[in-house]
């Protein structure tokens, strides 16, 4: 038995290998198309290579559960067409058994999945995000994340915002405006920052201390316009995206949220299919198991591997719909990140067991 798993661990791992490097070549090619749309300037076609370049080890971390799932249904299918699928059938390996050898094969790629999210890809991410924002912004504008927020150069203004959410919010923004030598006129103080159009926003409960020679006057407004540079495409590098942080990160930020009474249903959503995506290969793997079981002389080993595909981009879709369903309707952040596992290990089992009865 220990001989056959390993054969199989094998083919799986080739097949899946191969799947990985098309998929992930394929997403490369259309990303970089994408960006290809955005190039002049300083953005140069060789920045636009680096940057997708950056952004894979992310691909990877979402692809991979499709991979597996394509590559153990393409491995299962060449057993089961060199007759050796039942001869492992045969001399007594169950579905059951099968589905466990399956399952400790999908360890080593939950693990490789689990690495990829922590490790490589939230690094490489805002690595390309950064690559992209120097490359696509003016000189005059600068921006840096600290401990205090994000702190960014406009002009003759100095502006700190302590919060960016990602429906282009901006919460408790200072901004401390210069002259031409350097001397500071007035800081203002806005508790929330709307953005409206044409690089307006809507900063609501102002308060603005002015500064002339040694007298400082005081006063406060319920809302005031501001013009700025800082736009969504700016705040769409700049913000916390939940789905590219580390689990680590993503706890410290929600913990952050939580203590000063910000909504972080989303956070919460993310931080729990964070922990839950690796295991998704296992299912995807199992999941394939019951389509490998057909008859040779009926064909149709080319529907199958079409199956799973959509299965798979199926799943994709369905994690992500999940988590937009559980933010709009207020579920509980577990049972929208768990639902699709859960239903595609359902449909797993009953698959499984149809097949055992035959």
């Amino acid at each position: 038995m220990r001989t056959v798993r390993r054969y199989v661990a094998r083919r799986v791992f080739a097949a899946t290998a191969l799947i990985f490097t098309a998929l992930l070549f394929l997403f490369a090619f259309f990303d970089l198309i994408q960006e290809l749309t955005d190039v002049g300037g300083k953005y140069r076609v060789p920045v636009a290579v680096l940057y997708v370049a950056l952004s894979l080890p992310g691909r990877a971390y979402e692809i991979l559960p499709v991979a597996a799932l394509i590559g153990t249904l393409f491995a299962l299918s060449q057993l089961v067409v060199n007759s050796e699928y039942t001869v492992m059938r045969v001399s007594g390996m169950s579905m059951r058994n099968m589905a466990v050898s399956l399952a400790r094969i999908g360890i080593a790629l939950s693990v490789c999945t689990f690495l990829l999210g922590e490790m490589v890809a939230p690094i490489t991410e805002k690595a390309a995000q950064q690559l992209r924002f120097r490359a696509t912004t003016s000189e005059n504008f600068i921006a840096k994340a600290f401990r205090s927020g994000f702190w960014l150069k406009d002009d003759n203004k100095f502006v700190n915002v302590s919060h960016i959410m990602p429906e282009t919010v901006i919460h408790e923004v200072d901004i401390y405006e210069f002259d031409d030598r350097f001397r500071l006129q007035s800081i203002s103080h806005a508790a929330r920052g709307d953005y409206q159009l044409d690089d307006l926003w809507l900063l609501r409960d102002v308060v603005r201390t002015h500064f002339e020679g040694t007298r400082t006057s005081i006063s406060q407004v319920a809302e005031a316009e501001w013009r700025s540079v800082l736009r969504p495409s700016i705040l769409s590098v700049l913000m916390v995206v939940p789905e590219q942080l580390a689990i680590w990160d993503l706890y410290s930020y929600l913990q952050h949220l939580r203590a000063n009474k910000q909504e972080t249903i989303r956070y919460e959503i993310a931080l729990w299919q964070k922990i839950i995506y690796p295991f998704a290969v296992l299912v995807m793997m199992v999941l394939a198991l019951p389509f490998a079981n057909f008859e040779v002389r009926s064909g149709g080993i080319g529907a199958r591997i079409f199956t799973g595909i959509m299965l798979g981009l199926g799943f994709h879709l369905a994690n992500r719909l999940f988590g937009h369903l559980g933010l709009l309707n207020a579920w509980p952040p577990l049972l929208s990140a768990l639902l699709p596992t859960l239903g595609f290990l359902a449909a797993a089992v009953v698959l499984m067991h149809q097949v055992e009865k035959r």
